[in-house]
């Protein structure tokens, strides 16, 4: 143990600073962490967290500073230079080929070989036995593009697992696990500090920071604030170190639910392979009312949404929208009709990564103002109300005609919410619409959606955080084996319950849940005490849109 005490710190970055066109990212950035220990990175989006990760894997170099791998000063060419010191990251957006599969994507650039070929035998037995140790279950001959986020996620982690590295950098690694993984995750991450390993932790969720981290360093405007015990801080305090305010509390407080109905679904079917999908789903969603859903993944929440968008063919049933029939309408026919789509995978579903921010502005508006006249493309419309959304939505960015990937994963989900937001929409579908953003851009978002649900904005929810959902639903459903269940009141459901309700518990003697609905929800001055510092329930993927569902419970 003094032997340990006395080494060296595993990771040692001094000085660093990493700039980009018009963009300081780092600014004389220091971290030291100790061997053997969980170090976790906070901050909030565009901070500069994910780039002085890519900076310590060698994915850029630094323009100043040093980096210390176990008191040795190193410099990092590439990816492969920092692999072959220890240093694996997995990232938060995949870095997978979809048309390979599972274990393909594991071993490439490290692949076994006998006898001169690739022994892919070999790779499946070692893949299958790194999944079961540590619990990440998944079919090493699945093809990528068939699984889901939270599968996805699992072959991320698997990779690093499989090169051995001694230095882990999980950038949200939690996002997308459900609540089984995410335990098991952590006893893991003990275990494999306990063996010597090093983490480093970037996430969102300051309760997991807090429970899993030996330390905790902010990190605010691209440079380091400080180092916090997460045993002798709040989430409040860290909340206040990363934006300089109190934390965010998801609510609504009057309620703005109207008679007037705006979404509606009748008896939908959706087949899968070999079962259906969805089965006899009716809901209605009206002007003002936010309808939540919660569920663990593999229940439908996909397919519900991709059927009410149009993605997905509705066997029976119909789709209507503001008394129209859309069931047999095209996506870009429901979308001209006054749906919009925050995706849960933004950088599959929502952005051209490699496409300026204001053409980016055009996506799903292509028909439309401010992006077409008529048959034609306005760019200067277009360009006009990017800016607007820019400013409006706090993106922050250099200018317009940026790439959206030189953005952070925050500032592109605002942009995304922006872009959804515009045009008087009459019903917004969002998925996942907090994944993956900070305290400040939470805030921000939950305003934008109280402002919009106060103007009549229709939306169906489905959440990060069941806090998220009991806080900011007017009416809460569940979704189990592709049927919803009856509505629920969100005043009178606690995250605990709801979490029994996802996993089918109710139907095993488990609590059950309240069945009346929050059909006109009344001023709730005290909803605020429903959140605070908070300690996982349950935590769900919500399958192939991508995201993860948290239920907490009070402690604070």
């Amino acid at each position: 143990m003094s032997t340990l005490i006395d080494a060296p710190p595993a990771v040692r970055l001094t000085g660093i600073t990493k700039r980009y066109p018009g963009v300081v990212a780092n600014s004389d950035i220091n971290l030291s962490v100790r061997r053997a220990t969980v170090h976790a990175l906070v901050g909030e989006n565009g901070a500069g967290k994910s780039t002085l990760m890519k900076t310590l894997f060698g994915l850029h170099q630094p323009d100043e500073g040093t980096i210390e791998i176990d008191g040795q000063a190193r410099t990092f060419a590439s990816p492969a230079d920092a692999i072959a010191a220890g240093i694996g990251m997995v990232h938060q957006h995949f870095m997978l080929a979809d048309n390979l599969t599972v274990w393909e994507n594991v071993v490439l650039g490290a692949e076994p070989t006998s006898s001169g070929r690739l022994d892919g035998a070999r790779a499946r037995r070692d893949i299958e036995a790194i999944a079961q140790r540590y619990g990440l279950g998944v079919d090493p001959r699945a093809l990528v593009e068939e699984l889901g986020v939270g599968a996805r996620q699992r072959v991320e982690i698997i990779k690093v697992l499989y090169r051995g590295a001694r230095i882990l950098i999980l950038d949200e690694p939690t996002a997308v696990l459900v609540p089984q993984e995410v335990d098991e995750l952590f006893g893991n991450l003990a275990d494999l500090k306990a063996e010597g390993l090093t983490i480093i932790f970037i996430s969102h969720k300051l309760d997991e920071v807090r429970a899993i981290a030996d330390e905790i360093t902010v990190i605010r405007r691209g440079t380091t604030v400080g180092t916090a015990d997460p045993r002798q801080v709040t989430n409040r305090q860290l909340a206040e170190m990363m934006v300089g305010s109190a934390l965010p509390v998801p609510e609504l407080r009057e309620s703005t639910v109207t008679d007037r109905e705006v979404l509606r679904l009748r008896g939908v079917r959706v087949a899968g392979v070999g079962r259906d999908v969805l089965s006899d789903i009716d809901l209605s969603i009206r002007a003002g009312e936010v309808v939540g859903i919660a569920g663990v993944e593999g229940n439908g929440q996909a397919e519900l949404v991709d059927a009410i968008m149009g993605l997905e063919p509705v066997a029976d049933g119909a789709v209507e929208l503001a008394g129209r029939d859309v069931t047999r309408l095209s996506t870009l026919r429901r979308r001209e009709a006054g749906v919009g789509f925050i995706p849960e995978d933004r950088h599959r579903q929502g952005l051209l990564l490699e496409a300026t921010l204001w053409e980016n502005r055009c996506l799903g508006f292509q028909t439309r103002r401010p992006a077409a006249r008529g048959m034609f493309l306005d760019r200067a419309a277009a360009r006009a109300d990017t800016r607007r959304i820019v400013e409006q939505f706090d993106v922050r960015t250099p200018g317009i005609d940026v790439l959206a990937a030189a953005l952070s994963g925050g500032n592109q989900q605002k942009l995304i919410v922006g872009r959804e937001m515009s045009g008087d929409p009459a019903l917004l579908i969002a998925s996942h619409p907090t994944r993956g953003v900070d305290v400040g851009a939470q805030a921000a978002i939950w305003d934008q959606l109280r402002n919009a649900r106060a103007a009549g904005l229709a939306v169906l929810l489905i959440s990060a955080d069941l806090e998220e959902l009991i806080g900011m639903s007017d009416t809460l459903r569940v979704i189990l084996r592709g049927r919803i269940g009856p509505p629920l009141d969100p005043r009178t459901v606690t995250p605990e319950s709801l979490g029994v309700a996802m996993t089918g518990g109710h139907e095993a003697g488990g609590p059950d849940l309240p069945d009346t609905a929050g059909t006109d929800r009344p001023e709730q001055p005290g909803q605020a005490g429903v959140v605070g510092s908070a300690d996982r329930v349950a935590e769900s993927d919500l399958g192939t849109a991508g995201g993860s569902l948290s239920a907490r419970k009070v402690t604070e």
